[in-house]
């Protein structure tokens, strides 16, 4: 895969982008690959080139609540806070699409906050962008109907990924939603009698206009 993209694409800089990739190892992922989990040591901070990865949180059972995506051109804020405090994750990313990713080692991590501003900006920026994701996460779990949070973490997925076809079975959505896989197919059926899907195996079309 190529890192030649323009950079009205990337959130990151196209200065500070070349300055990265002069520090860090750019390799490619495939699909389900656990860059990160949960109680691991911080080796790197990955920085998506193309593709997607999600950040997920398991509860005491093992189950998953997906937190928010990132992006190309995006960090994780969480494995920022963990290098820098030099903790473990408290998070696990998994690849969603098969991704390009820069791995910036810790110490360049902290070598920048000193050295670059547009490091700490770069950073700052994505900690706001994050926290606001966070805070619609549990204001949806709060407040929101299953059925709602199921439709727009479909649009989100067909935002992300550029495609109206999704690849992707009942338990893993209702791994995404923090709910049972029961209640998933439940509500998928709905949206098909809706005519706002068509299922079939492991994929969800979208049929109706996001």
């Amino acid at each position: 895969m190529t890192t030649d993209i323009t950079p009205a694409e990337f959130s990151i800089s196209s200065s500070l982008l070349e300055h990265l990739k002069k520090e860090g190892t750019i390799k490619t992922f495939p699909p389900d690959t656990v860059l990160i989990d949960e109680n691991d040591y911080i080796r790197f901070v990955p920085i998506v080139l193309t593709g997607a990865i999600k950040v997920i949180k398991l509860d005491e059972e093992g189950r998953e609540m997906l937190l928010y995506y990132i992006a190309p051109g995006e960090s994780c804020v969480m494995s920022f806070l963990g290098a820098t405090c030099n903790g473990t994750s408290k998070i696990k990313a998994v690849v969603e699409e098969e991704a390009e990713v820069l791995l910036l080692p810790i110490h360049k991590v902290s070598e920048l906050i000193r050295e670059n501003p547009q490091w700490i900006q770069f950073m700052f920026d994505l900690y706001n962008k994050r926290y606001e994701e966070l805070l619609s996460v549990v204001n949806a779990i709060a407040f929101q109907k299953v059925d709602v949070r199921l439709w727009e973490l479909l649009k989100t997925k067909v935002k992300m990924l550029k495609t109206n076809e999704l690849t992707m079975t009942h338990q893993q959505i209702a791994d995404e939603l923090g709910t049972a896989r029961e209640v998933v197919s439940r509500l998928l059926k709905q949206l098909e009698r809706d005519k706002k899907i068509s299922l079939g195996r492991n994929k969800i079309k979208i049929l109706a206009p996001m």
